[in-house]
């Protein structure tokens, strides 16, 4: 199954999140993204549906498994990019936004090749 780009986005919203408050509601991804509520409603219901995620009956939000491994990819994806934009100068918070753009579309022979670069400088490159 494909996933796109924006339910990407939302399981590594929700990912962090839960890193960061352990609980995840609806609510949380409208302030993480700026998004509206009825936004965020419509890609919960989608993303539940196609069974990334679950919802409890008081509206915690967990990832199940799948939603899991695609959130992990590209959150780990996002960290390597940013540890690479670095290396090349960028500023932190302009490279950590310039990740965001190209996590989703770089392929894999590039992104290894990214990954194998930011270890070979000696960047504590996340697994």
């Amino acid at each position: 199954m494909t996933i796109h780009e924006s339910a990407e986005n939302y399981l590594e919203s929700i990912l962090i999140l839960q890193e960061r408050r352990g609980t995840v509601r609806s609510i949380d991804i409208v302030n993480e993204l700026g998004y509206s509520k009825p936004s965020v409603s419509i890609a919960m219901k989608k993303l539940r549906e196609n069974g990334y995620i679950s919802m409890s009956a008081d509206g915690l939000i967990t990832l199940n498994q799948s939603g899991l491994d695609i959130a992990s990819r590209i959150y780990h994806r996002h960290k390597i990019l940013t540890q690479f934009f670095t290396l090349l100068g960028v500023s932190p918070q302009n490279a950590a936004i310039d990740a965001c753009k190209v996590e989703h579309d770089l392929s894999e022979e590039t992104f290894s090749h990214i990954y194998a670069f930011v270890k070979q400088k000696g960047q504590e490159a996340p697994e």
